[in-house]
């Protein structure tokens, strides 16, 4: 059976978020697959807790760390069920050992893991993220094709990195020139849609600000929700249509967060 609890959440070093809640947080959790992005450790470095509660929860772990630098990027997915198949890299080899993007099979379903480079305008981080986006939207392009073929859905989870529209950003007068609201970015996003991708999170939740799932460290970004809207559910419009619930799993309290993410969570109905 495919999935019906889908979360994903970028836990900014693993080490770091299993030290504060985030083992707890996936011990408590009832989603069937899990989507990891900047897990910053290969598979020996992976904390102890963190390997205590894959073995106590039963679930299989399927990472693709970064192997161009040690400490960096890094994608992971936990499931339930054990994979039928994994395939890394989008491709494109400047991508494909950077920790970027897992994807494995599950019955009816495929579910990757995205962790979309983050930019800087006018720098070098910039064309190096849009040199991403233009093979990512290739592979997307290709996946689609393929899981159609084969009667599968497919579920692109992780920090994409871009806020899609005005009611993603909090202050987004304030960013219009800044990587992650630029207007080609969002143009991007917005040709997934009409291609077919489907924002589960925005469908579910058409006419209001956010949910915001990204707040900086600095200031009293948390405090005040001024966020982003960057960590993201795309899906194929089969299992798109059967999305029944999405939430951001906001911590309580700024002393309570293990990462400046919070989960983004989604149900599915049976088919």
């Amino acid at each position: 059976m495919a999935p019906s609890t889908v979360s994903t959440v970028n836990v900014n070093g693993v080490r770091a978020a299993a030290a504060k809640g985030f083992v707890e947080w996936l011990a408590a959790t009832e989603a069937d697959v899990v989507c990891l992005q900047e897990v910053r450790a290969r598979p020996e470095e992976l904390p102890a807790a963190f390997r205590d509660e894959i073995d106590r929860g039963g679930w299989h772990l399927t990472q693709a760390p970064c192997g161009s630098a040690k400490g960096r990027s890094g994608v992971a997915v936990l499931s339930r069920e054990a994979p039928e198949a994994v395939r890394v890299g989008v491709g494109v080899a400047e991508f494909d050992d950077s920790g970027r993007y897992v994807e494995i099979d599950l019955p009816e379903v495929t579910v990757a893991s995205l962790y979309l480079p983050k930019g800087a305008a006018g720098t070098p981080k910039q064309e190096e993220k849009d040199r991403f986006l233009v093979a990512f939207a290739e592979h997307l392009a290709e996946r689609r094709e393929k899981s159609a073929a084969d009667g599968r859905e497919v579920l692109v989870c992780g920090d994409w990195n871009i806020a899609p529209a005005e009611a993603d950003i909090r202050n987004w007068r304030g960013n219009l020139a800044s990587s992650g609201f630029l207007p080609h970015e969002r143009a991007w996003m917005a040709e997934l849609g009409a291609a077919g991708w489907a924002d589960v999170v925005r469908a579910l939740h058409p006419d209001v600000d956010g949910p915001y799932t990204w707040w900086s460290y600095r200031g009293r970004a948390f405090d005040n929700d001024a966020g982003w809207r960057i960590d993201h559910v795309l899906a194929t419009p089969g299992l798109a249509a059967r999305a029944e619930l999405a939430a951001v799993e906001r911590a309580a309290t700024y002393d309570t967060r293990w990462s400046d993410h919070a989960p983004v969570t989604v149900r599915f109905a049976g088919p």
